[in-house]
């Protein structure tokens, strides 16, 4: 009979990601030997459970959190996965979402709503937070962002010890906020608190301050009000992964190192950021109309029937505000639609431009290859390349 492995799960159930996680380990067993799972409650960063010192076990996947967590794992000498941005224990394998790329979506999102004043919210407690910061303010400042944070850089802050006293700090710095401003929370919780800090400091949301989340948490996110924007991390993939890496260690005996970083999905945009932070109510009704339309093959023609001013001065205000044209911004829309079924469709390239607004595949397969870098084909093989590459 082949071995029924006896495998450890130190992961939370209490957020969205955790659950992701565990989804994603579910999936795996679906497709490969199921494993007796041992699941206890276990809180966030808690400290070692006492049964982990008598379990006798083949293997642990676990968030490892805090040093007394990493020494009672590593007491163990079993074969692990970890699923933590900390690294505790770095000659573990670990399996975590790219931090960088989870920060470059939400900013992305955020200037293409046209805020020129950035925000970053984040909780110093945890590595994956800090991590999204330092990447939020790098792309704010190669952007000429504005950018302030929350604890604020100088350490000055006292910790709070109760959700009262933290709203208060909140409310506070959200007044001092530079206004309009669109600002990363660095997860959906914090996200959720920053608009409670909104609506207590009585700042609109999201015209004066727009609020992106992570972890795509739906009921939590449509819980926010206004429902919260939110980026959505391949927790699913992340843990299928980890337990890929997990049964191989297992079944060979193998030692396995490395940090696997997994690209987020996308971004769910609500009301909490949906908006335009343009001054001009000529630039703001044109980039509205061309998000609504143009994949539908739009020209610039067009956009003056649906907007009362001339080109000439549309033009330039749009390159005054914006920095390219509205041609340019008419293409831009096309061609993240282009990718978007690039990277998820298995769509022929001739349906892609149908539903992308042009005419001719030649055209697209041109201005695709000039301005992303790559020919659409070779794009889709690369991405598919990253998001289902074995894991090493």
């Amino acid at each position: 009979m082949i071995k029924r492995f006896q495998v450890a799960l130190l992961i939370e159930t209490s957020n969205a990601y955790a659950r992701g996680l565990l989804r994603g380990i579910h999936a795996y067993l679906r497709e490969h030997q199921p494993w007796s799972i041992y699941l206890p409650e276990q809180g966030r960063g808690a400290a070692p459970p006492e049964w982990l010192k008598r379990w006798r076990g083949d293997g642990i996947i676990a968030r490892i959190e805090n040093l007394p967590i990493a020494n009672a794992i590593r007491a163990k000498r079993l074969p692990t996965v970890d699923v933590s941005a900390w690294r505790f224990l770095p000659k573990l394998p670990c399996v975590e979402t790219d931090n960088e790329a989870i920060a470059r979506i939400a900013f992305n999102h955020l200037r293409d709503c046209g805020f020129k004043n950035m925000a970053y919210c984040g909780d110093e407690r945890f590595q994956w937070s800090r991590e999204r910061r330092e990447s939020f303010e790098r792309l704010a400042g190669e952007a000429g962002c504005r950018i302030d944070t929350y604890p604020p850089a100088n350490g000055a802050r006292v910790r709070p010890t109760s959700w009262e006293e933290e709203e208060k700090q909140l409310s506070a710095w959200v007044r001092q906020l530079a206004r309009p401003c669109g600002v990363m929370a660095c997860y959906d919780i914090r996200g959720w608190q920053l608009l409670e800090a909104c609506r207590s400091a009585a700042v609109a949301v999201p015209d004066e301050v727009a609020v992106v989340g992570v972890d795509n948490d739906d009921l939590l996110c449509n819980l926010s009000e206004p429902p919260l924007s939110s980026v959505i991390p391949d927790a699913d993939r992340a843990g299928y992964q980890a337990a890929s890496l997990l049964d191989r260690m297992m079944t060979s005996g193998q030692t396995v190192e490395g940090l696997h970083l997994l690209k987020p999905t996308g971004i769910v945009i609500r009301q909490s950021s949906d908006v335009l932070a343009i001054t001009d109510p000529h630039v703001s009704q044109a980039v509205r109309f061309i998000r609504h339309h143009a994949c539908e093959g739009i020209k610039v023609g067009d956009l003056l029937r649906a907007v009362p001013v001339s080109r000439r001065i549309l033009e330039a205000r749009f390159k005054k505000l914006l920095g390219h044209s509205p041609h340019d911004e008419i293409l831009r829309v096309q061609l993240q639609r282009v990718k978007q079924l690039l990277e998820e469709t298995d769509l022929p390239l001739k349906v892609i431009a149908d539903r992308a607004g042009f005419k001719h595949v030649e055209y697209l397969s041109a201005v695709f290859k000039r301005q992303i870098g790559h020919p659409p084909g070779e794009y889709r093989t690369n991405h598919r390349l990253r998001s289902a590459a074995p894991v090493a």
